[in-house]
């Protein structure tokens, strides 16, 4: 059958139409064709570093959590209670949703199938994870001997802040009621930090600031925010957590006072987001 110039134009339209619909899905129902926000494309900030609990098992989105980090876009954020299979799908709708585009390191400390999913002989990995806008280099992953009732560790990688070098470590330290196994935790992350002389250490410690327990990590750094020391019992110290403790810390070694210091509560996790912008130059 011939069709006329007209009919010929309208089926055109029609096609160009109908791949235009299906452009806005991508296959299996990923993000990564929709229309980006109108905030897409911005770039991060490059001097800000961020700790965020993310709670786990929380019946939370992956998108929402892309969305909280987004918000505020920092250079370089650590993660704890992550799930391997939850970072990589954060880190990819933080590019396709948000413009924001992060190289990852994963530092799982053990294998769950109930908290991270995957099947019963493949579990997902379970830890930390430190997401940064710069390349990182020097990654290492360490399981303290003793977790308490849960395995846990730190992480460390060496990348940049503000445009200079710096070693980034994330923790999560023993749960409550287990001073003396984080005092051993703190002991071991403490040997870890010191050899460096610039270092940021971000983390949910499951510990107040004059916590006996802390004493090795305060004789090496600061925390971010300048009101909050040990010497005046955390009276300076804001709240991390809806139980209105303080357990988030982003401790700075090495590095000036920071310029702002932020704790955001958020509705996706009993813990806050903490961020904070350094003046690392």
């Amino acid at each position: 059958m011939v069709l006329g110039r007209g009919m010929r134009s309208l089926v055109g339209a029609v096609i160009v139409a109908g791949l235009v619909f299906l452009g806005t899905s991508a296959p299996n129902g990923g993000p990564s064709a929709r229309p980006l926000p109108a905030d897409a494309g911005r770039d991060v900030v490059p001097d800000r570093v961020m700790t965020w609990n993310l709670c786990n098992p929380c019946e939370t989105s992956d998108v929402d959590r892309a969305a909280e980090i987004a918000r505020y876009a920092p250079q370089v954020v650590g993660l704890q209670e992550a799930c391997v299979g939850d970072v990589a799908r954060i880190r990819d709708h933080l590019e396709h949703l948000h413009g924001l585009v992060y190289h990852v390191e994963y530092g799982p400390v053990l294998q769950s199938w109930g908290r991270c999913g995957g099947v019963p002989w493949n579990p997902g990995g379970y830890g930390q994870a430190v997401l940064s806008a710069a390349p990182m280099t020097d990654r290492v992953n360490v399981e303290y001997p003793d977790g308490g009732s849960e395995d846990r560790g730190y992480m460390a990688v060496t990348t940049t802040v503000d445009g200079r070098t710096v070693r980034v470590f994330n923790t999560h330290f023993a749960e409550r009621r287990q001073e003396a196994v984080r005092a051993d935790q703190a002991r071991a992350l403490a040997a870890a930090v010191a050899p460096y002389d610039r270092a940021i250490v971000l983390g949910d410690f499951n510990a107040v600031p004059d916590a006996p327990e802390l004493a090795r990590i305060w004789e090496l750094a600061e925390d971010a925010h300048p009101q909050c020391r040990p010497a005046v019992g955390g009276g300076g110290c804001e709240p991390t957590t809806d139980w209105q403790s303080k357990f988030d810390y982003v401790f700075l070694r090495g590095i000036p006072t920071p310029l702002t210091y932020r704790v955001e509560p958020t509705r996706y996790s009993d813990h806050h987001l903490v961020h904070t912008d350094l003046d690392a130059a």
